[in-house]
C-alpha cells in the first residue's frame, strides 16, 4: 500500500522579507517530501506567514487562517510571521489556528509541525524574546523551485524605533549576515544563471551596523561578482544614504535604478513626532539628487495618512511635497495604532472618515505620479528581466510585454 504524500500550502502577506522566509520554510517542507498545493486547495498543512504592519494586515491574516481551516478542518493550520511574534496569544485564541510560530522559531517550523502531528509536543505557542536573537537563522538563497529574481535576505531587524512602527518588536534589532556568507551566496546564484538578485532586509541601509561594516562595503564586494547583471535594493532610509553610498548606487550599472525610500509625511512637525531622523526638505534633496544623477531611476515611497494630531495643514504639506518630487509611485497607508508603539498613546486621533479621504487623495496622487514617471522615461532604452509570463520587469521597475522569442530569466534591452 502506497504511503500518502503529505501536502502543504503557503500564503504570505507583507514585505519581501516575509516572502523570503516563506521560501526558506517551503524548501524545508519540499526536501522532507511534502507536495506543495495552491493555497485555495485542500492540504494537510497550511502555513500563513502573517503581517502586522497595520490593523488591516492583522485582519487579512486572520481571514487567511480561517480560510485554511474551512478548506480542510482536519489540517494543521500554522500562523507564523510578524503578527504571530507580536500578538501570539491573540492568534492562539482563534479556533482556526493549531500552532503559533513566531519569527524567533521560523527556522524550526517544520519540526514543530511534525511534533504536533505525532503528538510529541503539547504546546501551541512557540514565540521567544526577539531582542535576544543572535545571527540570522533562515539564510539560504537557493530555493527548491525556480525564481527569475531571487530575494536574498542579508539583514534583519531595525534600530530606528519610529513611534508608529511595530516592526522592531516583530523582527528585533539589526542583525546582519556576514559579508563573506552573502558573497558566497551571490556567487552560487550567479553559477545557477540568475541575472538579477534582490537584496532585502528589514531596513537594508542599516546593514552591517552590528558587525562593523556597511551596505556600501557589502555592495563594493558584491559588484565584483561576474554573471549578475544587476542588484535591486529594497527599502532604505534617506538619512542612512551618505554621499559615498549615494555615489555608488547612482553610478554603478550593476545597481538597478530603482529605490524605495519611505517618506511617511511631508510635515516636519509630524516627522518629528514619528521619530523620523530627516526633514521634508532633506528627503526632497536626496530624491532629487538621485534622479538628477540617473534620470531613468524609479523612486517609490510610503506615506501614512492620519497619523495622530495630523491636521489638514500637515496633510497638505505632504501632498505638496509629493506633487513636486520626481517619484515613480507611492503606497498610502491609513494610520492604525500598533502594540508597544509610542504613537498609540498620542492624541487627538484623526477620525476614520478623514483618514479614509486622505488615503483616497494619496491613491489618486499615486496614479498621477505613475503617469508622470512613464512620460519622463519614455523613449529610454533600458535592461529588463524576462519573467516568463509574457512580461518583463525593467531595471526601473516597469512591467511590460516581453519581446518575441525572449527566454525566461534572461536580461534583454527594451525601449520604454
Amino acid at each position: 500500500m502506497e504511503r500518502k504524500v503529505p501536502s502543504v500550502a503557503f500564503a504570505t502577506l507583507g514585505c519581501r522579507m516575509n516572502f523570503f522566509d516563506t521560501d526558506f520554510i517551503r524548501t524545508q517542507f519540499l526536501k522532507k517530501g511534502y507536495k506543495e498545493v495552491p493555497f485555495g486547495e485542500k492540504a494537510d498543512v497550511y502555513v500563513v506567514n502573517t503581517c502586522t504592519v497595520t490593523k488591516g494586515a492583522d485582519r487579512d491574516s486572520r481571514k487567511l487562517l480561517y480560510k485554511a481551516k474551512r478548506l480542510n478542518p482536519d489540517a494543521v493550520v500554522v500562523a507564523t510571521g510578524c503578527y504571530a511574534q507580536v500578538s501570539p496569544d491573540e492568534l492562539a485564541k482563534l479556533e482556526a489556528v493549531d500552532l503559533v510560530v513566531g519569527n524567533t522559531h521560523k527556522a524550526e517550523l517544520l519540526k514543530l509541525v511534525e511534533e504536533y502531528l505525532e503528538r510529541k509536543n503539547p504546546g501551541k505557542v512557540f514565540v521567544g524574546e526577539i531582542f535576544r536573537e543572535g545571527e540570522v537563522k533562515n539564510f539560504d538563497p537557493v530555493v527548491a523551485f525556480e525564481h527569475t529574481r531571487p530575494f536574498l535576505k542579508v539583514q534583519e531587524g531595525c534600530n530606528s524605533f519610529c513611534s508608529f512602527c511595530v516592526i522592531p518588536y516583530a523582527r528585533g534589532k539589526v542583525r546582519s549576515v556576514p559579508p563573506e556568507k552573502v558573497l558566497e551566496a551571490v556567487r552560487r546564484l550567479a553559477d545557477l544563471g540568475y541575472k538579477e538578485v534582490v537584496l532585502t532586509g528589514t531596513q537594508l541601509s542599516q546593514y552591517g551596523w552590528d558587525v562593523g561594516t556597511s551596505l556600501l562595503e557589502l555592495l563594493e564586494k558584491l559588484l565584483t561578482v561576474e554573471g549578475i547583471e544587476y542588484f535591486r535594493l529594497s527599502s532604505m532610509s534617506v538619512a542612512e544614504i551618505d554621499d559615498p553610498l549615494l555615489e555608488l548606487i547612482t553610478s554603478s550599472e550593476k545597481v538597478a535604478p530603482h529605490f524605495h525610500l519611505s517618506l511617511q509625511s511631508g510635515s516636519d512637525r509630524i516627522l518629528k513626532l514619528m521619530r523620523r531622523n530627516y526633514s521634508a526638505e532633506e528627503y526632497a534633496q536626496k530624491v532629487q539628487s538621485i534622479v538628477e544623477r540617473r534620470p531613468i531611476t524609479a523612486v517609490g515611497t510610503d506615506v501614512i495618512a492620519g497619523f495622530p494630531t495630523e491636521t489638514d495643514a500637515d496633510f497638505e504639506k505632504t501632498v505638496e511635497l509629493i506633487e513636486r518630487l520626481p517619484l515613480a509611485y507611492l503606497h498610502a497607508f491609513p494610520y492604525s495604532d500598533r502594540p508597544f508603539t509610542k504613537a498609540a498613546k498620542l492624541k487627538p486621533k484623526v477620525p476614520p472618515a478623514v483618514i479614509k479621504e486622505r488615503v483616497r487623495v494619496l491613491q489618486e496622487l499615486n496614479e498621477k505620479k505613475k503617469r508622470e514617471f512613464r512620460k519622463r522615461v519614455e523613449g529610454a532604452e533600458v535592461r529588463a528581466l524576462v519573467l516568463g509570463n509574457g512580461k518583463v520587469l525593467t531595471e526601473n521597475y516597469l512591467e511590460l510585454p516581453a519581446p518575441p522569442q525572449s527566454e525566461r530569466g534572461q536580461v534583454v534591452r527594451v525601449r520604454l
